[in-house]
């Protein structure tokens, strides 16, 4: 397999390789990449890279420390512009503060002298006019009849998708790590997004917790339709949920199947070094060699 290679010469717009989920959301192009190269100053990260993400899909974004994985976030939300080729986000050029893209950053602990309850966190992640000129919803006037209605009503309703309504009331400073990245990600969809983007949601959380997030993210997939990247140092926890994978490394990109990039001839081909990937007797993934060598996926 190219390092370069696309969805479509992968057979990624075969229907039959996408869950299911609101079919509204599916079926389209929600990422297009043709020719693409990231620069930083005169260093260049990567290169021709072209790959196709479709509506409805679950992509882990994968690859050594370095290779510019939140480069490419920051280009999907308008924060960085590419040197070089064309990128389309939800069928436009990126732009900064796009309302139809949900956006968990990396992030560390909360004070725990933090008091802000959850609910008010999600709550105020609302869109609205009252926001700002380009909210999406009726201007309200602020006063002693000011309606919070529809922001409540949204706001119950991610913590119930992320499965943190017990949570609502609680202060954020209490929170255990896996529970605030259950109240992050609710943050994120209180809006309804068309796509999700996720920069590290399982750092920090064990093997456990990391494989409930995932299910909780997986079904927000099935059942929103909601398009979703997921940039991840283990892909083990997730990789039986995943529609394709994006590898990084060595200045370029790879895109397919998990079971097409993960192999050893492919990442061997991505590193321009022999790579091997093994399997433990529980069917979990090692990847052996490249630029990095500690057995776990892209560190």
């Amino acid at each position: 397999m190219s390092a370069t290679a696309s969805a479509s010469a992968l057979g990624l717009d075969d229907p039959a390789h996408r869950p299911g989920g609101d079919p509204l959301r599916r079926g389209g192009i929600a990422i297009h990449a043709d020719r693409l190269e990231v620069r930083h100053g005169s260093k260049v990260v990567w290169s021709n890279a072209g790959f196709d993400v479709r509506s409805g899909e679950f992509v882990a974004l994968i690859g050594p420390n370095g290779a510019g994985k939140t480069t490419l976030f920051r280009m999907l939300l308008g924060l960085h512009y590419p040197s070089a080729g064309e990128l389309t986000v939800l069928g436009a050029p990126p732009r900064r503060g796009n309302p139809r893209i949900g956006y968990v950053p990396q992030r560390h602990s909360i004070d725990e002298d933090t008091h802000l309850a959850c609910e008010t966190l999600v709550r105020l992640a609302y869109p609205g006019d009252r926001w700002g000129p380009d909210g999406r919803f009726p201007a309200l006037r602020w006063g002693p009849r000011v309606r919070l209605g529809p922001e409540r009503a949204a706001a119950a309703r991610a913590l119930a998708d992320v499965g943190a309504t017990e949570l609502a009331a609680k202060p954020l400073g209490s929170l255990s790590g896996g529970e605030l990245q259950r109240v992050f990600l609710a943050e994120a969809l209180v809006g309804d997004p068309e796509m999700l983007l996720l920069d590290e949601p399982l750092s920090n959380l064990d093997l456990r917790r990391s494989r409930e997030l995932v299910e909780t993210i997986h079904g927000l997939v099935r059942s929103r339709g909601v398009t979703t990247l997921l940039v991840a140092h283990d892909i083990n926890p997730m990789v039986k949920c995943l529609d394709k994978v994006i590898y990084i490394a060595n200045g370029q990109v790879a895109t397919g199947r998990p079971e097409e990039v993960l192999t050893s001839e492919s990442l061997t081909a991505l590193y321009g070094v022999r790579v091997e990937v093994l399997h433990d007797s529980r069917g979990n993934l090692v990847i052996v060699g490249g630029e990095d060598d500690r057995g776990e996926e892209g560190g």
